[in-house]
């Protein structure tokens, strides 16, 4: 199998595409004002919830700079928001490069965006089972996929994509915004995947640690299998 060698990259990369979900909403009140008061611009890519968040936020503004994913994909999302992001368009604006001529041909003939930063964060997972008499099904709902799954492509394609993890980072990342003109720079982004992948580590840890960690019989109290 032949695999793409990157020749060339630039260092800043203006953000013009966003796609924002998360759990933990705090800090966006300040974020999406701050990132468009840098760039008008922006399109800002949401789901659910955070959507909903955003467009209280923006007001009129939602109109012509946010869109939901499920318009922007053409698939709605399912029951319960079980699948929201996974989509061939979303991953197509995470991974491909600026200078490779057949990502570029993907772009155009699905009309996708290249999608310049991520911010996600994740569902509650570590939060849910510290709960008192937290059931198994209470832990397998909070076990989030398509996150971790838009985190890592983000972060593995750093040499573009700028994956942004915590809400405590947002302030910084303005201030870097700002300096250099709505652009983040190829140490700026290769620090935000190196935090990213040290996020997703921690949650699928707190995962396997908390599975492994139940018995069969604590397995078969939750679900009734048959046997």
């Amino acid at each position: 199998m032949t695999k793409n060698v990157v020749e060339k990259i630039d260092d800043l990369v203006k953000i013009k595409t966003i796609l924002v979900s998360v759990s933990d909403k705090s800090g966006l009140g300040e974020f999406i004002p701050g990132l468009l008061g840098i760039n008008p611009d922006i399109t800002i890519l949401s789901t659910g919830g955070t959507y909903s968040k955003i467009k209280e936020i923006l007001g009129p503004d939602a109109q012509t700079r946010l869109k939901q994913v499920s318009d922007y994909t053409g698939q709605p999302e399912t029951q319960g928001g079980l699948v929201k992001t996974l989509d061939f368009k979303i991953y197509l604006g995470l991974l491909t490069e600026t200078y490779n001529p057949a990502h570029q041909d993907d772009l155009k003939r699905t009309h996708a965006l290249p999608i310049d930063m991520v911010v996600v964060n994740l569902y509650p997972f570590t939060q849910t089972i510290a709960r008192e008499n937290v059931t198994l099904e209470n832990a397998r709902g909070n076990i989030d996929i398509g996150g971790p799954t838009m985190i890592r492509a983000a972060a593995k394609n750093f040499i573009r994509v700028a994956p942004v993890v915590d809400p405590k980072s947002y302030d910084t990342i303005l201030a870097v915004l700002k300096t250099k003109e709505g652009a983040l720079g190829m140490e700026d982004r290769y620090s935000l995947a190196s935090k990213a992948f040290e996020h997703t580590a921690r949650y699928d840890r707190s995962i396997a640690d908390y599975l492994v960690g139940l018995s069969k019989k604590d397995v078969q109290s939750c679900y009734q299998t048959g046997e």
